[in-house]
């Protein structure tokens, strides 16, 4: 059954490596986008190709894995009787699929050549996987002592710090 769990946390290792790259991916592509020719055709095929290779070779089989390999352990450990913590962590984790369907319409928008995000708000949109990173695994981690105010009071304050970081950072690179 440690097999199981194994592969679980490995294919979410995996996922989550996909959802953070993919979106520096748009990062980089949306910047491409206001290059000159020739850099800017060069560039955009280049992250097209990257982004298809990422996401159908990577991301999406490891978000497969995850639930595969999730609910496979969840069953073993628990049948039908599903602690508190857990549906808390499946809450998160149904935004971190939502957050992940977006991702998917993106990718379909940069092949196509719809580029709606400035590279810095791709940036920020990078942050949001990070916040769900954090929060599933406290509450995986926490399960049993698990406090609703330390709990929230934590997601906020990391969330303002990480936003807070990407407003210095974009204010550096202006600067330069």
């Amino acid at each position: 059954m440690l097999y199981i769990k194994a592969l679980h946390i490995i294919f979410v290792i995996t996922w989550f490596a996909g959802l953070f790259y993919i979106v520096r991916l748009f990062v980089y592509h949306s910047e491409a986008n206001e290059k000159s020719e020739p850099e800017k055709s060069i560039l955009i095929r280049h992250f097209k190709g990257a982004e298809h290779r990422l996401w159908y070779g990577i991301t999406w089989p490891s978000a497969i894995g995850t639930y595969i390999f999730g609910f496979w352990t969840w069953n073993s450990f628990y049948g039908s009787v599903v602690p508190d913590w857990l549906w808390i962590k499946l809450f998160f984790v149904a935004g971190l699929t939502v957050y992940h369907l977006i991702c998917d319409k993106m990718v379909q928008q940069y092949r196509k050549d719809i580029v709606k995000y400035s590279g810095q708000k791709m940036r920020v949109w990078n942050e949001v996987a990070t916040l769900f990173l954090v929060a599933i695994v406290f509450i995986v981690v926490m399960k049993d002592g698990f406090n609703w105010i330390y709990a929230v009071t934590g997601l906020v304050l990391f969330a303002f710090i990480l936003m807070s970081s990407i407003k210095l950072y974009k204010y550096i690179r202006e600067k330069k």
